[in-house]
């Protein structure tokens, strides 16, 4: 898969190291990476947290769904009825929660 990043966001290193604060608050305010060039190359990114946060989720989900995936080509898979069994005796080997008044 090839991404697209827009031209505004990418910035040359010796802005980063003139002036941080603007490209963070750019960043945050985009939510979207910027591209950190040095020498004309990509070299870094600069994303805010709930961006990175959010991309991690997805990525994650992403392996899930792949390993998902993995196991049914594997042959790795059980029935719904299974499933359920299964399920309701790993649950009534865990000790319940207290229930408060």
């Amino acid at each position: 898969m090839v991404i697209y990043m827009k031209l505004a966001n990418i910035a040359p290193i010796t802005e980063l190291k003139r002036d941080a604060a603007s490209l963070i608050e750019r960043a945050s305010e985009q939510r979207s990476p910027i591209v950190i060039t040095q020498n004309g190359r990509a070299t870094a990114v600069l994303q805010d947290v709930a961006s990175y946060e959010q991309d991690r989720r997805a990525f994650a989900l992403l392996q899930l769904a792949l390993r998902g995936e993995a196991d049914i080509a594997a042959g790795r898979v059980v029935s719904r009825a299974e499933h359920k069994k299964r399920l309701a005796a790993l649950l009534a080997t865990r000790p319940r929660a207290r229930e408060t008044k």
